[in-house]
């Protein structure tokens, strides 16, 4: 057992070791979010859940620090997303606008409908709904976060992640919810379905998936954002729906 000095110099060095967990994670995390999330707010973020992780972890919980730390790092990161409230409010709409082409067509024609029949839907050309997909990057961490919002002001995170002691997109990738997503992918046009197989499963970025697909960085992010959309729609109608 530490002495009341020793539990100091002991969290102090565990924050010490950490330090560049905290920065790594932030990276990972802003790879996936608008240019306008500032990198050292993501970091001051996720130095407070280190500090909090040190102060909480105990040698008996069975688990390695790092496994411990990582989570209340990211776990931070994210409160603190949510909190900001990044994603203006003119890409939420625009957003919600195609998940609600993708629905209605899907329902319409019993399958994934093409880009140029959501874009026809949305009543826009080829150029315009790309350049929108385009700006919506990022929006795959709303799909976990901040997946819808009723009149009510009730959110999907809050249905699903009753546990808030752990990582919320953890916490979400289990039981139902995690079912739910597996068999949502597989309804994912062939090309998306690969998109995001490299990208979640491997771990690419996009410029790495776009030299395998042939295709510009640019246009694996405007994929990429159209899967998430088309993953929301499918999952929202499951999920959501069902829930309420």
């Amino acid at each position: 057992m530490y002495t009341l000095h020793g539990k100091t110099n002991h969290k102090e060095e565990l924050l010490k070791q950490h330090a560049s967990l905290v920065k790594k994670i932030a990276f990972q995390l802003k790879a996936k979010l608008p240019a306008s999330v500032d990198i050292d707010d993501l970091v001051q973020a996720g130095m407070m859940g280190l500090l909090d992780a040190t102060n909480r972890y105990e040698d008996t919980h069975g688990a390695q620090f790092e496994t411990y730390a990582a989570q209340r790092i990211r776990g931070s990161m994210i409160d603190e997303l949510r909190r900001a409230d990044w994603l203006p409010r003119s890409v939420r709409k625009n957003m919600r606008d195609v998940e609600s082409a993708i629905q209605g067509l899907e329902q319409k024609l019993g399958r994934p409908p093409s880009e140029g029949e959501i874009a026809k839907q949305l009543n826009l050309s080829m150029d315009d709904f790309q350049e929108m997909l385009g700006d919506c990057s990022g929006h795959q961490l709303i799909y976990y976060e901040d997946f819808s919002e009723q009149d009510n002001g009730d959110h999907f995170l809050d249905r699903y992640n009753t546990d808030d002691s752990g990582d919320p997109l953890k916490i979400l990738l289990s039981g139902d919810f995690r079912e739910a997503l597996i068999d949502a992918i597989e309804t994912l046009p062939e090309r998306e379905k690969i998109l995001m197989g490299l990208y979640y499963e491997q771990e690419m970025n996009l410029k790495e998936i776009g030299a395998i697909m042939s295709v510009s960085e640019s246009r694996v992010c405007q994929l990429h954002t159209q899967a998430v959309a088309r993953l929301r729609a499918n999952l929202k109608e499951k999920l959501w729906t069902g829930a309420a």
